[in-house]
């Protein structure tokens, strides 16, 4: 009841003032809760005395409000807040209603489960048993799948396609547009780490006629303090940086991006705890900036035209400007940048005429 009524105060204020006052509040009570949660529920694999019909509604209640928030996310993220407070007021309605139930009426009276609502009999060996196995070959898998199939459904429909998570790994689609007067855009969805393979097959798949309209942001006025490199995180996964195995091929390639400078304070700071937290990895300083950094709905969206929708136009009005110069072009730019470009460029009269499928990341194999 404490987390569900922290978490809606926090959704109300954002909601209606555009901030997060609650936010630390919230984070440290639904941390409490989850933990909790998990030692109950452990707790009654050993114990008879923990009173399952009081414990496992509000466990149902818990894995439900957490399970369908991903659903909720890819399908309609832009009321997730409106969502959560949903979620959050019917917290506290249950748990009202459940110490209602136990106490037979609104009055309160300690303890709030009494003595007589506790179970009872020894501890079983083949109820514990039971118990784990119930856990870890059904209940366990079936989680794993679920999460899997909403992680997969996401990034197909985050990125039109452009990008899917199967069992054997991160599969990207490089799509090629053509327009009447013999004009080709190549669509090609990069990743800023994947194996070494993929940045090989990227560089044979350009053709050397082609004009490439290169991604990378400058940053001219040292803006961001840390710089983005993805190297820690490529190490670690025993991939390679696009920066340094992706070649152009000796095509014609421009820089078609941004300045750093064209974005806001808010998205600048935002991205200078990114920064930090790629340079640093997780550690007292890093988990710090972190909790401190609670964007608004507002600072969300701001952030979303300048790292999204500003460079998608930049990189359109690029493309527009060389059209008359040559025939083929090609734009190797991240996943999320994708569908919008294919919208635009589609306005201007190209329609899609091949796809190409490449792994980018294969899931269990040795890499090179």
């Amino acid at each position: 009841m404490a987390s569900g009524l922290a978490s809606a105060l926090d959704d109300s204020c954002a909601l209606l003032f555009g901030n997060h006052p609650f936010s630390v509040i919230d984070g440290i009570l639904t941390l409490l809760n989850l933990l909790t949660a998990v030692v109950v529920y452990a707790l009654m694999g050993l114990s008879p005395a923990i009173p399952k019909r009081i414990v496992l509604p509000l466990l149902a209640f818990m894995a439900l409000s957490l399970l369908s928030s991903p659903l909720a996310a890819i399908f309609y993220y832009p009321w997730i807040l409106q969502y959560d407070l949903i979620v959050s007021c019917a917290a506290v309605i249950f748990g009202l209603a459940l110490i209602c139930r136990l106490q037979g009426g609104w009055k309160i009276h300690w303890p709030v489960v009494a003595d007589r609502c506790l179970g009872n009999g020894a501890f079983s060996w083949s109820r514990f048993l039971l118990f784990v196995l119930l856990n870890l070959f059904v209940l366990l898998p079936m989680v794993a799948v679920y999460l899997g199939g909403c992680a997969s459904l996401a990034v197909n429909r985050f990125t039109d396609g452009f990008m899917s998570l199967r069992p054997t790994g991160i599969i990207v689609q490089a799509r090629k547009y053509s327009r009447d007067d013999g004009k080709t855009v190549l669509l090609f969805p990069m990743s800023h780490i994947a194996d070494a393979d993929f940045y090989r097959n990227v560089t044979r798949t350009i053709g050397t006629n082609s004009v490439a309209l290169l991604e990378g942001v400058t940053d001219t006025n040292n803006l961001l303090t840390h710089g983005i490199s993805y190297r820690r995180a490529a190490n670690f996964l025993h991939l390679a940086e696009q920066h340094d195995s992706f070649g152009t091929n000796g095509l014609k390639a421009f820089r078609a991006d941004v300045d750093v400078s064209s974005f806001s304070s808010n998205t600048i700071a935002l991205l200078n705890v990114v920064s930090l937290l790629h340079s640093e990895g997780l550690n007292a300083n890093t988990l710090s900036r972190l909790a401190e950094c609670s964007p608004s709905p507002a600072d969300q969206e701001q952030l979303l035209e300048d790292l999204l929708l500003k460079r998608n136009q930049h990189v359109l009005g690029e493309l527009h400007a060389r059209l008359p110069d040559a025939n083929n072009f090609v734009i190797p730019w991240g996943a999320a940048h994708m569908a919008g470009l294919a919208r635009e460029i589609q306005k201007a009269g190209f329609h899609l005429v091949e796809t190409h499928d490449f792994i980018a990341i294969r899931f269990g194999h040795q890499r090179k």
